[in-house]
């Protein structure tokens, strides 16, 4: 049947396939409700692109819960590519599709694998995917081609989906909303529809209840007889909703006969549409050729090389409407069809569908279907499996249990509200006190989840106290887990604070035999740090550190504990431990692709490079953090970019961050990220002089516990705004407190803050000495903006002892230095101390870097870095492709053709700096 109207809809499909054609790539959501014409457009779409590769499925509901099902499918005609990818993704796909044996693999792993693999297709021919019916994909598979269908660019790729109006999972991919025909479109289908006389009041009627709706059209004057349509009637009753179509087809195939509906209901329930399935199970239920010949007759289903319902509302409707013992035969027959051993999770699945009652041996078996989902990475099927075990188990003990199972593998799947409903089913069942804290544990993880605020600190408490009689190693890892949750939550928290766990888990650590696990090295040295100060915290932080440098700590225990091992190294001023951990960490997260882990090793190592003054790094991390974060719908205070903001002056987007970072963290609870916020406006406003402002923003953050690092770096911004206040016995106090803070060790950066802090304090000679020995000291690190900062100070007091000459020397260091880095705010604060000297001097004038985006920016960084195009597609999360793309550009705007020349060029280029113009509302945003 031709398709009527639709001219826009056409017109935007034929420029999308054409774009595919040139070279380029794509991503459409077809959105519409039930049988308003979504299939028909995909038909026309693929009658248009008949010379690309066609790749196609259509979902089924039934099998939503099967992990990477519809992913695998789509995949299986160019899955023979898979040996070009590098060799991170081609395992994490072989392990996701059950090819090959691995560890879990990474969502967003799988995904850039299948953007590549979708690239590398496209190289020998363009590549069109066509999935119906999308909201019925199982969830690992929605949204790895959600990912993938957002990364596209130049890979000569067209992925269109048609889904519900409801379905959220390709929530901001360009869309196509599908409404109803025109009347005058309507008319003509219904003509093409019928054979024979049809009242016009009639097709007026079914027009209107159709609301445009094709599947309506067609479907209406199937229900009336001859005599109706050719006006014979006195009253008719029609509805064309969805709703009222699906019952439509329920009400035809209840007249069908009872082997026709069986054979139609096995046909419903199986995803895969194979024929040669669909005949052997017909034969198992003694169902006949003439059953198959009904089903024909009627119109709802064609055997052919695949099995096809004439609308998927056919495939809804039969199957809910059949009894819940016809539903049970049917999945049987099709378990007793599966090969256990190349489909055990399908065949599990088909079994727990046809259990009558509870089953343990059922149970069992998905048990371990989950445990294979979990494998592939299919945390969502693993916890559909897990949940159906749990309701298959008639013990309550292990029925609760099997529910936490769930909620775990719920969590791990992003499902927080469902964990958190089975956590608190199981609740109710748990009489074991280690089950009990593993409840509380979970409740602890998902309050995390949902923000790294006050919510968790408690809950994780209340489990480690639970867990200490019976399991000493259990209790001091979930004491850790606690304790970091309470350093993040920080000042917003209520019960759980850092100190009320650190007392606690100190009173354990008396009442335990000394363990020397790196975990319970840094959970000694923390609780000591926070319970009994800095000096008694120092040697054992140190010694908790040396163990995580050991390579034989496993990788797994590494990721988990990295992030408070960085804090510990910030604790100590100890650069080359946070430098080690930093890094580590972020390598490690990449190396496993754990986008979960990643943003907060992102702002860490991001923060490091502010402090050695390598903006550009910290800049390109952050903003790396900030796509993943948009990839994972992650949120945390905007670490990296309000730093990088800060350190380079750039008052208007600090300010900005400032606003709704606070808003946000005070929201969720995050104290750290508050005195973070706090910190940095400290930081940003002492560079620009004004420092009456960065007094209170100093002092807020600097308000917090001696075991938060930036309350102790603030302290150092605290004396110099204070100073510069007037206000000589505030810095003296804050002087105090960060001379305990330092006091911790021997540290260059360490000793190097305290004798620039207390020149401040200082006169004559003495604070001659303390600027010479920071200068010093600083110089002997990576500091540089410390370095810098002191040579600034030094050259202020010089100029204000008349001693220009001297002091012009260092201010002319400072500058040079400040504006190197693209430390704009302090560097004009040193111009401006020249010009105070009698010594004028040029404004920085950075060359623009040719006019490149941020994208090829980014890339032309990590070339200059010595990256390969794979390394710098993985790093991006786009594919080498679209690399080779960008990079092709940079070359040509820059003029150059090879990549040692682009180094050269990047590293060559003067940093790049911001009007940092003063924001008239700019002030009351620092508050």
């Amino acid at each position: 049947m031709a398709l009527l109207g639709r001219d826009i809809e056409r017109r935007r499909l034929s420029t999308l396939v054409e774009s595919v054609r040139d070279g380029h790539s794509a991503a459409l959501v077809i959105r519409g409700e039930a049988g308003i014409g979504k299939s028909a457009l995909l038909e026309h779409l693929v009658s248009l692109a008949q010379d690309l590769r066609l790749i196609r499925l259509t979902a089924v509901e039934s099998e939503g819960e099967l992990p990477y099902a519809g992913l695998q499918q789509l995949s299986a005609p160019i899955l023979h590519l898979r040996g070009r990818l590098p060799a991170p993704q081609r395992e994490a796909l072989g392990v996701a599709f059950g090819l090959e044996n691995g560890t879990v693999p990474d969502r967003f792993l799988v995904g850039l694998a299948t953007l590549n693999l979708l690239s590398e297709a496209g190289r020998e021919r363009p590549v069109l995917f066509v999935v119906d019916d999308a909201q019925w994909l199982d969830r690992e598979s929605a949204l790895v081609l959600a990912f993938v269908a957002r990364r596209l660019l130049m890979e000569s790729a067209l992925l269109v989906f048609a889904s519900r109006e409801a379905d959220t999972t390709f929530a901001g991919l360009p869309e196509l909303t599908v409404e109803g025909l025109a009347d005058t479109d309507a008319r003509d289908l219904i003509a093409q529809a019928v054979h024979g006389p049809l009242d016009p009041r009639v097709r007026d009627l079914v027009v209107a209840e159709a609301r445009g709706n094709p599947l309506a059209l067609l479907e209406l004057p199937r229900r009336l007889t001859a005599v109706e349509l050719a006006g014979g009637y006195s009253f008719l009753e029609l509805s064309g909703t969805p709703g009222a179509m699906e019952e439509g087809f329920r009400r035809q195939v209840a007249t069908l006969p009872t082997a026709t509906q069986l054979l139609l209901l096995t046909a419903a329930a199986d995803s895969l549409g194979s024929p040669v399935a669909l005949w052997r199970a017909a034969k198992r239920l003694g169902i006949g050729q003439e059953a198959v010949t009904a089903a024909r007759d009627a119109g709802l289903l064609e055997i052919g090389t695949r099995v096809v319902f004439r609308h998927p509302l056919v495939r809804s409707a039969v199957y809910r409407a059949a009894s819940v013992e016809d539903r049970r035969r049917a999945h049987a027959v099709l378990a007793e069809l599966i090969d256990p051993a190349r489909e055990p999770e399908r065949r599990a699945w088909h079994r727990a569908q046809a259990a009558p009652g509870t089953d343990e041996v059922i149970a069992g078996e998905l048990e371990q279907a989950a445990g294979r989902a979990r494998a592939r990475g299919g945390a969502a099927a693993a916890a559909a499996f897990l949940e159906r075990a749990a309701a298959l188990t008639s013990d309550p003990a292990t029925r609760a249990v099997r529910e936490l199972d769930a909620a775990e593998a719920k969590l791990e799947a992003g499902g927080i509200d469902a964990a958190e409903s089975l956590v608190a089913v199981a609740e109710t069942e748990l009489t074991e006190p280690r089950q009990q804290a593993r409840a509380l544990i979970l409740r602890g993880h998902v309050a995390f989840a949902r923000s790294f605020g006050r919510a968790a600190p408690p809950l994780l408490l209340d489990a480690a106290l639970l867990l200490e009689p019976i399991d000493g190693l259990a209790a001091r890892e979930t004491y850790l887990e606690a304790l970091c949750a309470a350093l993040l939550a920080g000042r917003e928290a209520d019960r759980g604070s850092v100190l009320e766990v650190a007392r606690a888990a100190f009173q354990s650590a008396c009442r335990a035999p000394v363990s020397e696990r790196p975990a319970d090295l840094l959970l000694a040295g923390l609780v000591t740090f926070v319970t009994q100060g800095a000096a008694a915290g120092a040697e054992p932080l140190r010694l908790a550190l040396d163990a995580f440098h050991d390579e034989a700590v496993p990788a797994e225990a590494k990721l988990r504990w990295l992030w408070p091992v960085g804090h510990a190294a910030g604790l100590l001023w100890d650069l080359g431990g946070w430098d080690h951990s930093s890094a580590l960490h972020l390598s490690l997260a990449r190396e496993a692709g754990l986008l979960a882990v990643m943003p907060v090793a992102l702002n860490t190592r991001a923060g490091f490079h502010l402090f050695t003054g390598e903006l550009s790094a910290a800049a390109a991390l952050a903003e790396e953090e900030a796509m993943v974060a948009d990839l994972t719908g992650g949120r945390i205070a905007p670490y990296g970019a309000l730093g990088t903001a800060a350190y380079a002056g750039r008052e208007a987007e600090a300010a900005r961050l400032i606003a709704t970072g606070r808003q946000d963290a005070v929201q969720r609870g995050e104290g750290v990220g508050t005195t973070f916020i706090d910190w940095a406006a400290a930081l940003l406003l002492n560079g620009l002089g004004r420092y009456e402002e960065a007094r209170e923003a100093a002092r807020r953050a600097a308000d917090d516990i001696p075991a938060q690092r930036f309350g102790n770096w603030a302290l150092s911004e605290l004396v110099e705004a204070a100073m510069r206040s007037d206000r000589p016995k505030e810095a003296s106090a804050a002087m105090e407190r960060l001379a305990q803070a330092t006091a911790v060790g021997s540290s260059d950066w360490a000793l190097g803050i305290a004798a620039r802090s207390r020149a401040l304090l200082s006169s004559g000679r003495v604070a001659e000495e303390l600027y010479i020995e920071a200068i010093t000291r600083f110089g002997a690190t990576r500091l540089r903006p410390d370095l810098a900062r002191a040579h600034l100070l030094f050259g202020e007091w010089l100029r204000r002892q008349n001693r220009l000459t001297e002091a012009r020397e260092h201010l002319r260091q400072a500058h040079v230095e400040l504006a190197g880095m693209g430390m704009d705010g302090y560097a004009q604060r040193a111009r401006a101390e020249l010009a105070a000297s009698g010594e004028r001097t040029r404004a920085d004038t950075p060359r623009a870097p040719a006019d490149l985006t941020s994208q090829e920016l980014r890339i032309a960084r990590l070339v200059a870095e010595g990256a390969t195009n794979p390394q710098i597609a993985s790093r991006l999360f786009i594919s080498t492709r679209t690399v080779e793309y960008h990079l092709h550009k940079v070359f040509r705007k820059l003029g150059i053709s090879s990549r040692t020349r682009l180094a050269k060029h990047i590293f060559d280029m003067e940093p790049e700096t911001a009007d940092s113009t003063s924001d008239p509302m700019a002030a009351s945003r620092w508050r």
